[in-house]
């Protein structure tokens, strides 16, 4: 049983308009995410429970034993904490269904973007992970990141304009 888990930050706020950096683990690290179909299935259901929480899901990117996200709320009730709880209790049944192991550790690490802060710089930082890890030698070609919201063209063009 894992029982560091990290901790919110507190008398913090988690609903309303905030940007959000989330950096979920795997269960004991496991490399669950360098099977394609275990790390596609996990984004459909992101993206799905974004949508109904409000939330823009600015950018994905899947490492092998992690997911790191960029989350922009869209309403006053955006709640984070909702979110969260319910992207890894969805993905989490399913995967325990499929392979009889715990998909996730608990708890999540988040920043809350400052207000000077830009998203797209933050966007790209969480897109050049797999390159900093030796996965993948420039953007775009680590097939587990991406953005529901931007292509990669929007994403370079907003880079190259800095």
């Amino acid at each position: 049983m894992i029982t560091n888990r990290p901790h919110r930050l507190e008398g913090f706020n988690y609903i309303g308009m905030q940007r959000y950096s989330i950096t979920a683990c795997t269960a004991f690290r496991q490399p669950f995410f360098a099977e394609p179909d275990v790390a596609s299935e996990t984004r459909d259901v992101v993206v799905d429970v974004a949508q109904h929480s409000e939330f823009d899901l600015i950018v994905y990117c899947f490492m092998p034993d992690h997911l790191h996200l960029l989350l922009s709320a869209r309403s006053d009730t955006s709640d984070l904490e909702r979110f969260m709880k319910l992207v890894k209790q969805k993905t989490g049944f399913t995967h325990k269904q499929d392979c009889g192991k715990n998909l996730w550790q608990p708890g999540y690490y988040d920043r809350v973007l400052r207000g000077d802060e830009d998203t797209l710089t933050v966007a790209r930082y969480i897109l050049e992970n797999p390159v900093r890890a030796g996965l993948a030698t420039r953007l775009r070609e680590w097939p587990l990141a991406g953005s529901p919201i931007y292509t990669w063209e929007e994403l370079m063009t907003a880079w190259d304009k800095k």
